[in-house]
């Protein structure tokens, strides 16, 4: 579906890229989508693409100077249309090695980024725990600092990627604060099981750390520093989502305007009956108005990623509660056809809805969009 945003050419070159990996995929994305462990054909893809090189600077490998919001949320479009496991697969990258990009020594960086700009490293987030979500403060896992290492204790639960990662960037509880520390995944004592399945199938797991040995250059940062590290990569990578969503909107919305302008009832169209017209007209309208806030989004995240969290949150918002509107206004235009087991619909009915979950709540997003307005309009223009 074309777009009257105009994309510069460096961009369209990532676009291109991505469709050519997203086509090599389209043959196998419905088996991949329904496993929950690492599904090697992709991961061959995606190494075969060097697309994992937007995740990382250029003096490690990466593809631009220095990591590109809006390149990386045209590459989930793309990846999403055609397959969520592809686009988790590829979204971590990112999302598990840019507290290295950003606060890593130059060993950490030395070590860990070439090799996750060739998908040869996967990486993985470990924030949340089984009994602290969205409140990343009330975590219980701890790191004690035992002569010159580090020993972490604790649980990480529902981490993506877990059991497939090279490394997990963890965060725990030092001291009085909170820090961050690169666990790898040959680690000892680290433990490694399933998360319960989700509607959505996703590379998911719980992570248990029973006196990990951590060595003296494990920690990523300054002690304490872990929450502006998490916020700056929810910076870079919250509005990635609002990407994904994007493609998962457009893919959506393909499938209910082939099916509707080819079924016919009472003699003409699906797609030329009032109601469905409408179904289909207000689907491309929340389509094209979150990819504009998306994309300039995105485009101001690159120039200052802290001083646009607000307005990434805002974007994630709107894109991921559209998703859920335009897909459930698809299945209804499709009338039975959208409701079939193992159709590209039903999966993108599936992989809507945790959207609204993941990298923000849409109700946690709301509280902090609601404080940067008020500020806003109290501070005056």
């Amino acid at each position: 579906m074309s777009s009257i945003f105009q994309i510069s050419q460096k961009y369209q070159e990532v676009i291109d890229d991505c469709e050519k990996m997203a086509e090599a995929v389209e043959p196998f994305a419905m088996e991949a989508d329904e496993s929950s462990v690492l599904y090697e054909p992709v991961l061959d893809a995606l190494r075969n693409s060097g697309l994992s090189s937007l995740m990382v600077p250029e003096a490690y490998g990466g593809r631009f100077g220095e990591i590109d919001p809006l390149a990386v949320c045209l590459a989930r479009e793309s990846l999403m249309r055609t397959s969520s496991h592809l686009d988790s697969l590829f979204a971590l990258q990112g999302i598990g090695s840019y507290a290295i990009s950003l606060a890593g020594s130059n060993e950490q960086k030395e070590r860990w980024l070439p090799a996750v700009s060739k998908a040869e490293a996967l990486a993985a987030l470990a924030l949340t725990e089984p009994i602290a979500g969205s409140d990343l403060k009330g975590i219980s896992t701890t790191v004690e600092r035992k002569g010159s290492d580090f020993i972490l204790r604790g649980a990480k639960s529902f981490i993506s990627n877990a059991g497939a990662a090279s490394f997990y960037t963890t965060l725990a509880k030092e001291g009085d604060g909170y820090s961050l520390f690169l666990v790898p995944a040959d680690s000892e004592g680290l433990q490694i099981t399933a998360s319960p399945e989700i509607i959505a199938p996703h590379v998911l797991g719980e992570l248990e750390f029973n006196e990990v040995v951590l060595s003296e250059n494990s920690r990523l940062g300054e002690p304490g520093a872990a929450f502006r590290h998490v916020l700056a990569t929810l910076s870079v990578f919250r509005i990635s989502v609002a990407g994904a969503a994007l493609g998962l909107m457009e893919g959506a919305l393909r499938e209910a305007v082939i099916h509707t302008s080819n079924r016919e009832q009472f003699g003409r169209p699906l797609a030329k009956h009032g109601p469905v017209a409408t179904l289909l007209a207000d689907s491309w309208a929340d389509l094209e108005s979150s990819r504009f806030l998306t994309y300039q989004t995105a485009s101001l995240a690159g120039e200052d990623p802290a001083g646009n969290l607000d307005r990434s949150s805002l974007a994630k918002l709107a894109a991921t509660e559209a998703a859920t509107r335009v897909v459930d206004r698809c299945v209804q235009s499709m009338g039975r056809w959208g409701l079939i087991r193992g159709s590209k619909i039903e999966k993108y009915y599936r992989q809507a809805r945790p959207m609204r979950v993941y990298e923000g709540a849409s109700e946690v997003l709301r509280l902090g969009i609601a404080a940067r307005l008020v500020r806003e309009y109290q501070n005056g223009p």
